[in-house]
This record gives C-alpha cells, sequence and structure tokens, in this order.
C-alpha cells in the first residue's frame, strides 16, 4: 500500500526516469515484502528552481540525476528492514537507471492503517482489516480475544 513519489529534474532524460518506478517497486517488493500489483507512483519532473537540492549535504556528491524517493507506507518495518530498502533502491536505480548512489535520497513517512482510502471515500482497511493487523480502534489483534 505504499505511495511513491519521485522527484528528479526535468534534464533527466524521459526514458532514464521512466526506469525509476520499477526499480522502487522492486526493491520495495524485494526488501520489505510489498505485494504483486501494489504500484502507486507519482513521478514528477521539475523546472530548475522547483526541486532545489545541497549538492554536497552530507558529504555527497550529487549531480543532475538528483532522485529523491518519498515513500508514504504503513508503520512497522524494523530499521535493519528500512536499511534493505534503502541499499537495494540505490543498486536497482543505479542498475537500471545509470543515478548514481550519491543522487538518490530516499525518505520514509509512516502511518497507519486508518489513513488510507483506495477508492469510494472508504478507509478499506478500517472496514476488513488484513489478518494479523491491528485496528485503529483496537488494541488487540483481529481475532484475538481481549
Amino acid at each position: 500500500m505504499p505511495l511513491v513519489r519521485i522527484s528528479v529534474y526535468d534534464t533527466m532524460p524521459t526514458d532514464k526516469r521512466g526506469k525509476l518506478p520499477g526499480a522502487v517497486y522492486d526493491a520495495m517488493r524485494e526488501s520489505i515484502s510489498i505485494p504483486e500489483n501494489d504500484l502507486f507512483v507519482v513521478l514528477t519532473a521539475h523546472l530548475k528552481g522547483e526541486l532545489v537540492v545541497d549538492p554536497q549535504f552530507m558529504a555527497m556528491e550529487r549531480s543532475g540525476d538528483f532522485t529523491l524517493v518519498h515513500i508514504t507506507l504503513r508503520k512497522g518495518r524494523t530499521t535493519e528492514a528500512k536499511q534493505a530498502l534503502y541499499r537495494r533502491i540505490a543498486h536497482l536505480v543505479k542498475e537500471r537507471a545509470g543515478v548514481e548512489p550519491d543522487d538518490v535520497m530516499i525518505m520514509l513517512t509512516e502511518n497507519d492503517l486508518d489513513d488510507w482510502s483506495f477508492g469510494r471515500g472508504e478507509a478499506q482497511y478500517v472496514l476488513n482489516a488484513p489478518a494479523g493487523k491491528l485496528t485503529p480502534a483496537r488494541s488487540s489483534f483481529v481475532g484475538e480475544s481481549r
């Protein structure tokens, strides 16, 4: 159920930027067990001045291929799983699109089951929580007696 926002400069060639969503999706599938077909990506190419980035913050060497990956997802992953995700995204983006790891910034924003509506104006996970997941209004797991 992640929503991925990828921001790049408009100078990045269209074919190159088109490889980014698949690389991020595959990294999420491999490292944090995202379900098949759970692909929701907003890919935005920004004009000069619309994406402002320090080229050397945190001792990086950023170029015109700077790629910001912002993933909103349900909370609950371990630090180790998140680190594996970061490594896998950087690896696949380099392998498939030729973007250097210094140019890949990743940020996660976590939320809960009641923060998602997949359509129809309904919070589907509140109405039908995934098996074994906490419901937002309860302190016990679904199917577990109190």
